[in-house]
C-alpha cells in the first residue's frame, strides 16, 4: 500500500452509504483521478480486509465498462498515467479492460487508437488484451499493441519465487499455504495460488477424505470472517456429496466451528437426501 494515500483512499470504501453498486451517487460523481485511485486500492486490497463498501465498490468496477464505456476507458487511462505499481495496473487486464472490448470495443477502439499513439503505457497494456472471434477488432489491437513487453512483464508477474509442491506438503503446511494463498490482494495473486486450487480439485477428485481434512486444519488456524466465507462457499461445498455426508456429519458433531462453516455452504441443487441431512445440521445457521 502506499500508506498515506491508500489510507484516505480506504476511508471512502468504507463508507456504508456505497451500498448501491449499480447506482452509487458517490461513485458517479467522482472525478476520475479520485476514481482511479479507488480502482488502484482495491486491487492491492488483502482479502482478509474486505468490507461491505469494498465489495460495493468491486461491483461497481465490474458494471462500469458495460454501462459506461467513455468513463470506464477515462479510468483505465488515468490509471495508467498515476498509478506506478506495475502489478497494480496490470489487473487492467483481469477483468477490466477485456470487459470493455467485448461489451463496447466498436464504440471505443477509434479512441483508443488515437490515445495508442502516443502513450506507451496503453500500447502495453494492449498487449494483454486477448479478444475472440470478432477478427478485425483483435486485428486493429494487435496492430498497437506492444504483445512482447506485456508478455514478458506477466510472466514476471505470475512466476513465484518459491513454488508451492502441495504433494510433497504436510497438511498443517497445506493448511497454512491455503491461508496465505487465499489472503492475498489480486494484484499479488501469482501462479502459486492457482497451483492451490488445482490441487484442491485434485483431492476433492481422488482424496475427498483429505480434502476435509484440509478443511479441518484451515479452520484449527484461521478465524477471519471473509477467508471462512471462501472456504465455506469453495473447499467445502464443492467436497460435499452422497459420499462424503457420513463423513460431514462426523465433523459437524465434533466442532462447533464446522457446524457453523456449513451454514455459508448452498446447496439447494443437491438431491432431496443429501438436502434434507444437511438441513439437518446447518439448522437456522444459515449465513
Amino acid at each position: 500500500m502506499k500508506s498515506t494515500e491508500d489510507a484516505k483512499v480506504l476511508a471512502i470504501v468504507a463508507a456504508p452509504e456505497l451500498g448501491a453498486p449499480d447506482d452509487s451517487d458517490v461513485l458517479n460523481a467522482m472525478p476520475v483521478d479520485e476514481l482511479a485511485s479507488l480502482w488502484a486500492v482495491l486491487q492491492r486490497l488483502s482479502k482478509r480486509d474486505q468490507t461491505s463498501g469494498a465489495w460495493a465498490a468491486k461491483l461497481y468496477f465490474d458494471h462500469l465498462p458495460h454501462r459506461k464505456p467513455d468513463r470506464a476507458l477515462d479510468l483505465a487511462l488515468e490509471v495508467l498515467r498515476s498509478e506506478s505499481d506495475k502489478p497494480t495496473v496490470m489487473q487492467l487486464n483481469e477483468k477490466f479492460m477485456m470487459s470493455l472490448m467485448y461489451a463496447h470495443g466498436e464504440s471505443v477502439i477509434d479512441r483508443i487508437e488515437a490515445e495508442a499513439k502516443n502513450n506507451a503505457r496503453l500500447r502495453w497494456l494492449l498487449g494483454g488484451v486477448l479478444l475472440g472471434p470478432n477478427k478485425p477488432l483483435r486485428q486493429r489491437i494487435q496492430a498497437i499493441a506492444d504483445l512482447k513487453g506485456w508478455k514478458a512483464d506477466d510472466i514476471a508477474r505470475r512466476t513465484p519465487k518459491q513454488p508451492l509442491d502441495c504433494e510433497a506438503m504436510t497438511l498443517p503446511e497445506l493448511a497454512r499455504a491455503w491461508v496465505e494463498q487465499h489472503s492475498k490482494s489480486d494484484c499479488d495473486r501469482d501462479d502459486n495460488f492457482f497451483a492451490m486450487m488445482d490441487y484442491e480439485s485434485e483431492l476433492r477428485g481422488e482424496d475427498p477424505d483429505r480434502a476435509i481434512d484440509l478443511i479441518v486444519a484451515i479452520l484449527e488456524i484461521e478465524t477471519n470472517p471473509a477467508l471462512l466465507s471462501l472456504l465455506a462457499a469453495g473447499p467445502l461445498e464443492d467436497v460435499i456429496s452422497m459420499e462424503t455426508i457420513d463423513r460431514i456429519e462426523r465433523e459437524a458433531q465434533a466442532s462447533d466451528r464446522f457446524r457453523d462453516l456449513l451454514g455459508g455452504v448452498w446447496y439447494y441443487r443437491a438431491s432431496d437426501e443429501l438436502r434434507a441431512r444437511l438441513d439437518a445440521l446447518v439448522g437456522e445457521n444459515r449465513w
